[in-house]
């Protein structure tokens, strides 16, 4: 009787959305009495609606995760932990593995088979937790072949591609296009970038091999060369899944793709670049769900934190975050709108491009082929009710007029600036023509940072500091514990894991407005931000070091502190 009601259910919800007629319900469930199938496998059986379509609604019915097994690409370490046996056997595919939280994730596509749910848990032991989403049961047949049926890891691919005589001209037309070793190859890679955390992969051609480098923690690792013969079915599948012409390899071209990586959607900004030795290669890793970290989880130091959300109370002016390319203005500035989005603010972005769509906020990609820049792109957002306006980047003065206009008709606006101080923001905006008078009154604070990387707590060494790092420390006189980073497996020998922020928060008042508007020195200014608590990138930064975050080394690499010296 519960089964009845929840097929009418069903039913009824997508006659209501439209996804079916009523004729189409009652042809299906009359098919159904006789067939005993499932209604939402009965209606694709009988053509009125895709599998696709019923695994989302069904997913979204129970409150569960639905996935698209064709945009996954496959985990050799999840496949590895469930035996082919029991994958067939309960109708399973695992498609990713986190190390960390030694989490399993399976796709299935009867999300109540709890004995299988069962059986898997006790085939894999205890140590590892199991989530479940729900996948179209046709593609889990299809892929379990696949995942199965093929050699995953990178260095298996590499030798069945030596072993094999491989027609790279051939992969764009190839009839089952997945199963070519070189697709495979590009996918095993891609998930091994976004397994370590990278931010960039580069595919560097040289004469005789193909270097493959990874940005992890703002730092390139070589992880692969490669025979350069490699690198013409490489280049053309990454071309290919990234919509850039193949034909093209004289000009430079852009590119997007999206993948299920990890068990999760991963976006890559793709660009090529003609090189002596054949085109270069680099993908951005866009990860939506490292990128926006909620404001309570960036480490900010003392009352940082309550000055940021002091700044947000302003409701109209300019929030300036400042930092070389880099040093994670974008994550900042996300954080900062995730924090204030809800039904209630209308949040409205111009950015080149849009790296991270987020529910809710009104998010526009300014490019010459949409026809908007910033300038006419603030224009035309003021006339769409906005609360709040990010704009990407100050880069000239039509921008800043118009990100200042918009603060001053009652706008709360966030954008970034290329400056290495806080107190550098006013000379800039000089510089770039924003007068004092406009300046004063209307800028709400400024955020300057960098990213440190953070030593990994598994391996990092203490000792005792040096007259050298002492007096860069300013505690000369007292013995001082610092650590250095050493490397072990968990942090792939780098002697580092993750990274943060390091900032100087300056919140802008009507006693600093007063400086600005008489264009008062830069040490004037200074002056009066350290009475009232300013603190500096450096003193973050050495405080951080101080308490065993980060190393000495780590931090100079960033900041200059031979300032401190005297």
């Amino acid at each position: 009787m519960e089964a009845q009601r929840h097929t009418l259910h069903l039913g009824d919800f997508m006659v209501q959305q439209g996804l079916i007629s009523p004729d189409q319900l009652r042809i299906a469930l009359i098919e159904q009495e006789h067939s005993r199938m499932p209604l939402g496998k009965q209606l694709v059986q009988l053509g009125f609606v895709m599998e696709s379509v019923v695994r989302d609604l069904m997913a979204h019915a129970m409150g569960e995760e639905s996935i698209d097994l064709s945009a996954v690409v496959a985990d050799a370490e999840a496949i590895a932990l469930v035996q082919e046996s029991v994958a067939r056997r309960y109708h399973v595919l695992p498609v990713a593995f986190d190390t960390t939280q030694r989490l399993l994730t399976v796709a299935v596509s009867d999300m109540f088979n709890v004995v299988a749910m069962d059986q898997l848990r006790a085939a894999i032991g205890a140590h590892i937790q199991v989530k479940a989403v729900l996948a179209a049961e046709t593609q889990l047949e299809e892929y379990i072949d696949q995942f199965y049926g093929y050699e995953l890891s990178v260095d298996g691919i590499l030798r069945e591609i030596e072993t094999g005589e491989i027609d790279y001209q051939s992969l764009q037309a190839s009839g089952n296009e997945y199963t070519h070793p070189v697709v495979r190859l590009v996918g095993a890679l891609l998930m091994d970038a976004v397994k370590r955390g990278a931010s960039d992969i580069h595919f560097e051609p040289e004469s005789a091999f193909l270097r493959i480098r990874y940005r992890i923690d703002g730092v390139l690792q070589q992880i692969r060369s490669l025979h350069n013969t490699y690198w013409p079915g490489i280049a053309v599948r990454l071309k290919v899944i990234s919509g850039m012409d193949i034909a093209e390899t004289r000009a430079p071209q852009d590119g997007r793709l999206n993948m299920n990586l990890g068990g999760r959607p991963i976006d890559f900004r793709v660009a090529s670049h003609p090189m002596i030795h054949g085109e270069n290669i680099v993908l951005r890793v866009l990860d939506r769900e490292k990128s926006i970290i909620p404001l309570e989880r960036m480490s900010l130091r003392g009352n940082a934190l309550n000055e940021l959300k002091l700044m947000m109370t302003r409701p109209e002016g300019i929030l300036i975050v400042t930092g070389p390319t880099g040093s994670g203005k974008t994550t900042t500035l996300y954080s900062l709108l995730s924090f204030q989005n809800s039904e209630a603010v209308n949040i409205m972005t111009l950015e080149d491009p849009v790296e991270y769509p987020v529910a809710m906020m009104r998010q526009t990609s300014v490019a010459e082929v949409n026809k908007v820049d910033f300038a006419n792109g603030i224009r035309s957002i003021m006339r769409q009710d906005p609360d709040i306006i990010l704009v990407g980047e100050i880069r000239d003065a039509d921008t800043a007029t118009m990100a200042f206009r918009a603060a001053m008709t009652g706008h709360q606006v966030f954008s970034t600036l290329h400056t290495n101080s806080a107190l550098g923001t006013f000379s800039r905006l000089l510089d770039i023509g924003i007068s004092p008078d406009i300046m004063a009154g209307n800028i709400i604070g400024v955020v300057a940072q960098r990213l440190v990387r953070v030593l990994c707590r598994h391996c990092k060494e203490a000792y005792t500091a040096d007259e050298d790092e002492q007096r860069l420390l300013a505690t000369s006189g007292v013995e001082t514990t610092l650590y250095r980073a050493t490397g072990c497996p968990r942090c792939n020998f780098t002697g580092y894991r993750g990274r943060m922020a390091i900032m100087e928060l300056l919140r802008i008042d009507s006693a600093m407005d007063a400086l600005i508007a008489r264009r008062a020195h830069v040490e004037e200014m200074r002056d009066l931000a350290m009475a009232q608590g300013f603190s500096t990138m450096a003193e973050d930064g050495v405080q951080r070091v101080l308490e065993g975050v980060t190393s000495l080394a780590e931090v100079m690499r960033v900041i200059d502190l031979t300032s401190r010296v005297r």
